[in-house]
């Protein structure tokens, strides 16, 4: 069985022979640790596949992961000042509501970046202004939502095209420990917005991935009824109980392994720490799959850890 075939039982619940795993290694941490990392990546071909050495630029980044501002397609500013992490939105073009009316998003096909819904608003307008905005609810606020979308109905349309066996979305819609805004207004405003776009991909035959940084444990349901196939939820924000509680069997979880915390442990916490995962969420039939993403500031020993542990858990079996 290939990768992509054990993949996607994993994900469909039909049986996977191992646990899907993944490690991640941000362009800061390449930059970091350069050729000792790649030693790392080296070892563990099963994970990242086969690596030849100096094929890695260690300083070479790409967008808003780049050093310095720019302006993207729809107007917002950002700025960077960690190179190889991502930057962060830090002007917004529609400071005002009344800005809003005559506001037309890009013309053309400019793609789906991470923050494509819920995260373009807050860049659009502004955070604390958004969030007066679904306090009070204006009708800018519907009229900015439909705008959104209508502009990424678009994209997911020529997304679709290529017929691909899954589409991958991301949006934090979560602070640290509970949502921004309340579950009932993110019902009403943005789950029909999602569940627009993930219709087009179920009807085109694409699962549909979801990415989502922060606590959304009280909207887990309704991302599921919007057509989330598989979710991309992390387990600090969350909790492993919680996660159990309202997704276990209900979506394919890609696990997102408690990275605050990788800097800080040792590697007998990270083995803990995955057992514990992998014990609360396992089933024969599948829906677990592991991921871990490593920041520069992960010691080497716990990169290391992190991808000796997944080869052990892999072939759990209960």
């Amino acid at each position: 069985m290939t990768k992509q075939e054990n993949y996607f039982r994993a994900t469909d619940f039909g049986v996977p022979e191992w646990i899907p795993i993944r490690v991640s290694l941000m362009p800061a941490t390449w930059a970091k640790y350069r050729e000792a990392l790649e030693e790392i990546v080296m070892e563990f071909p099963f994970i990242f596949g086969e690596h030849l050495p100096g094929s890695i630029g260690f300083d070479a980044f790409d967008g808003t992961y780049n050093e310095g501002e720019f302006t993207d397609a729809w107007g917002c500013v950002w700025k960077n000042v960690a190179p190889g992490l991502d930057g962060m939105v830090v002007g917004h073009p529609l400071p005002n509501r009344r800005d809003v009316r005559n506001f037309e998003p890009p013309t053309g096909i400019v793609g789906l970046p991470h923050g494509f819904m819920f995260m373009r608003l807050y860049y659009l307008r502004g955070f604390e202004q958004l969030m007066i905005d679904f306090a009070e609810e204006p009708p800018e606020l519907q009229m900015l939502i439909d705008k959104v979308l209508e502009h990424n109905l678009m994209e997911v349309d020529a997304l679709v095209k290529a017929k691909p066996d899954m589409a991958v979305f991301g949006d934090d819609l979560g602070n640290q420990d509970f949502l921004p805004i309340h579950p009932q207004k993110w019902r009403k405003y943005l789950q029909p917005c999602y569940a627009q776009m993930y219709a087009k991909c179920h009807a085109a035959g694409a699962r549909v991935y979801m990415h989502s940084d922060g606590h959304i444990i009280e909207i887990i349901d309704n991302l599921i009824e919007a057509g989330v196939d598989i979710l991309n939820p992390q387990v600090g924000a969350n909790g492993l109980d919680h996660l159990a509680r309202v997704a276990k069997g209900k979506v394919a979880i890609d696990l997102d392994l408690d990275r605050q915390r990788f800097p800080f442990w040792s590697p007998a916490h990270i083995e803990a720490h995955v057992r514990e995962a992998v014990e609360m969420l396992y089933a024969p039939e599948g829906g677990l799959l592991l991921y871990a993403e490593m920041e520069p500031d992960v010691p080497l020993e716990n990169i290391r850890a992190m991808c000796e542990t997944l080869m052990k858990f892999k072939d759990f079996d209960g």
